[in-house]
C-alpha cells in the first residue's frame, strides 16, 4: 500500500518541480515589468508587484525602431511558416504517394538536415547574400528561415499523409476528383494537428532566431525584434523594468500561440513521427 501511494506521488511531486522550475523564471520576468523601480532595486525581493506599474512597457514600446522591427519580426515570420507550409505539402505528398528514383536518400536527407545544426552555413549563407547585393534585406532573411524549418514540416506531414488509406483518395478519383481535387478535400482535412504543429515550431525558430539577422542585417530599421532586445539593455542602460517589459513583449506572442495550440502540436508532433 505504501509503495503504491509512493508510486502516485513522486511523478506528481517530480513534475509539479519541473513546473516550478520553468514557470518561475517567466513569471518573475512579467512580475518584474509591472513593478515600481523601486521594487526592482530593493535588496529584498518584492515577489508580487503591489503598486503595478506600465511606466516600463511605455519606454520599451516608445524606443527607436520600435514597430518598425515588430513588422519586420511578423513579415519574416508570417511568410516563413507559409512558404514551409506550402513547399513541404507537395514534398510530403510526392514522398510519400509517388514512387521514383532516389525517394528513400531524399528522406534520409532531410532527416540529415534537420539534425544538423544550421549555423555551419552561416557564412555560406553571408557570402550568397553579399555578393547578389542583398544585404539589409527582409528577402534573404525569410528564405533562409524558410530552409530552416522545411525539413521538419515536411517528414511531419509525410507522416500525416502516410496515415490517411489510399482506398480514400482512390474513391474520390473514382468519383470524379481529379488527382489534386482528392487531395484538396480528402487528404489536406485530416492534416490539421500536423500543420499546427509544425506552424507553431515554425513561428517560434522564426521569431526567436538571432545568428543571422545579426551577420546580415546592420541596418536597425531591417533588423528584427531578437537582436532589438539583446541591445536594448545597452540603449538604456540598467533599466531592468524596461528591459523586463521589452522581453515580456516579445515573449506574449509565442506565449498565446503555445496556450491555443498546445494539444494540436503535441499530438501534431508525435503523431506525425510514428505514422508512415
Amino acid at each position: 500500500m505504501k509503495r503504491s501511494l509512493f508510486g502516485r506521488i513522486w511523478p506528481n511531486a517530480t513534475a509539479v518541480v519541473l513546473f516550478v522550475g520553468f514557470a518561475f523564471p517567466v513569471y518573475w520576468m512579467f512580475a518584474t515589468a509591472f513593478k515600481p523601480t523601486g521594487d526592482i532595486i530593493s535588496d529584498d525581493p518584492v515577489w508580487f508587484p503591489t503598486d503595478a506599474t506600465l511606466e516600463h512597457f511605455k519606454t520599451a514600446v516608445d524606443a527607436d525602431h520600435f514597430w518598425t522591427l515588430v513588422l519586420n519580426s511578423v513579415t519574416v515570420t508570417v511568410l516563413s511558416v507559409v512558404f514551409s507550409l506550402v513547399i513541404a505539402l507537395f514534398a510530403a505528398f510526392a514522398l510519400t504517394r509517388m514512387r521514383f528514383k532516389g525517394r528513400r536518400g531524399l528522406i534520409v536527407t532531410f532527416m540529415l538536415a534537420q539534425m544538423a545544426p544550421w549555423e555551419v552555413l552561416i557564412i555560406a549563407m553571408y557570402m550568397i547574400v553579399r555578393d547578389n547585393d542583398m544585404l539589409d534585406s527582409l528577402v534573404p532573411l525569410t528564405a533562409f528561415y524558410t530552409m530552416m524549418v522545411l525539413p521538419l514540416t515536411i517528414l511531419t506531414l509525410r507522416g500525416y499523409i502516410a496515415a490517411v488509406p489510399k482506398e480514400l483518395e482512390e474513391s474520390a478519383m473514382v468519383d470524379g476528383c481529379t488527382r489534386p481535387q482528392a487531395f484538396v478535400k480528402v487528404i489536406f482535412p485530416l492534416l490539421a494537428p500536423g500543420l499546427m504543429a509544425t506552424s507553431l515550431f515554425g513561428f517560434i525558430t522564426a521569431w526567436n532566431e538571432f545568428p543571422l539577422v545579426l551577420i546580415l542585417n546592420k541596418s536597425a530599421e531591417k533588423q528584427t525584434l531578437p537582436l532589438w532586445l539583446s541591445q536594448f539593455q545597452t540603449a538604456f542602460g540598467d533599466d531592468w523594468g524596461a528591459t523586463m517589459a521589452a522581453s515580456s513583449l516579445f515573449a506574449l506572442p509565442i506565449l498565446i500561440l503555445f496556450i491555443f495550440l498546445q494539444r494540436k502540436a503535441v499530438s501534431g508532433l508525435t503523431d506525425g513521427a510514428v505514422k508512415g
